[in-house]
């Protein structure tokens, strides 16, 4: 997950750039795909949409599951999907330079819309997300459950060993057995107020610097499996989550903010084309975090292509048809 972006002063020339010259990158979509239990009618026959995303894994096979889905209801889609940071991706739905993508709640009412305190309901995060952004042109659609924030996870040895489910549990274990609590963390996680810092406070936590080894993400997962540390900072809809079969402790405080998934749309589009909405709404019900994980993971771990890992799970789901009437 890469969501949590300060746009600074490069990000900002980029931005300008961006806005001068537009996006040109993209290709056609050519998925040969009728409607399923979404599209029926046809309801974008006619229209052109260009759907974009960020870069990483989760991103891209949201943005395919979108075009997937909007060629199913009849619409020609242009996939600008895999745009280098959220700044890009977010300047192109404003601009119009592309129509629709999943953005991440979170993200945009602490990165884009400039609040430091995230609404820990995840509905009221959304509304207050979405009522902000009508001023910039953009239009928010019902979220989903996939939420895909920090958390801290075991393996399930020390789960067995410990038995912590729920962050509570964790500092509980920290003040009756300081040297069982060792975490593995990203060096931003560590010096966030809103990461472990944050954490600490937050649960009444108190974890010795000799406790706390900083290090890249991906890393950590491995240190994780392997006992290296009892706990490790994860994102709730990684893949390695379920591969390596982690054990993620509940944040019973919901100190973490909400990371929700939602259609994220150009107004202009979506007052052109409103049935965009009961395409991606059966859709974006379907999306939790144990989806989300499944379908990381034959990215990341299995290597299957983003784009056929979002077609085969829109076929499997009835959403789709593979193949024209």
């Amino acid at each position: 997950m890469k969501h949590r972006v300060r746009v600074t002063v490069a990000a900002a020339a980029g931005l300008a750039l961006l806005a001068g010259c537009g996006l040109t990158s993209g290709s056609p979509m050519v998925d040969d795909v009728s409607p399923g239990s979404i599209g029926k009618g046809e309801p974008l026959k006619g229209a052109d949409l260009v759907v974009t995303s960020k870069e990483f894994t989760e991103q891209l096979v949201l943005g395919a599951i979108m075009g997937i889905a909007f060629q199913a209801a009849g619409a020609d889609v242009i996939d600008r999907t895999g745009i280098q940071g959220s700044v890009g991706a977010r300047e192109a739905i404003k601009s119009g330079d592309a129509d629709a993508m999943y953005e991440y709640t979170g993200t945009a009412w602490i990165t884009y819309l400039g609040n430091s305190d995230p609404i820990t309901d995840p509905q009221k995060q959304w509304q207050a997300v979405k009522d902000a952004d009508a001023k910039n042109g953009i239009t928010w659609l019902p979220p989903a459950p996939l939420n895909n924030t920090y958390a801290l996870a075991m393996n399930q040895a020390n789960f067995k060993k410990y038995g912590t489910k729920t962050l509570s549990e964790v500092a509980a274990l920290a003040k009756s057995d300081p040297k069982a609590v060792t975490v593995c963390v990203e060096s931003e996680f560590a010096n966030r107020a809103d990461g472990l810092r944050g954490m600490e406070k937050t649960y009444g936590m108190s974890i010795p610097a000799s406790n706390i080894t900083q290090m890249d993400s991906g890393i950590i997962y491995t240190q994780v499996q392997k006992g290296s540390c009892t706990f490790g900072e994860v994102y709730t809809t990684d893949g390695r989550i379920r591969s390596m079969n982690l054990q993620v402790m509940e944040d019973d405080k919901h100190f973490f903010p909400n990371y929700n998934a939602a259609p994220e749309i150009n107004s202009k589009a979506f007052e052109k084309y409103p049935k965009m909405a009961d395409v991606l709404d059966p859709i974006s019900k379907k999306l939790t975090n144990a989806v989300a994980q499944d379908l990381n993971a034959k990215v990341d771990v299995d290597g299957d292509d983003p784009h056929q890992v979002a077609l085969d799970w829109m076929v499997k789901e009835g959403f789709v048809k593979e193949g024209g009437d």
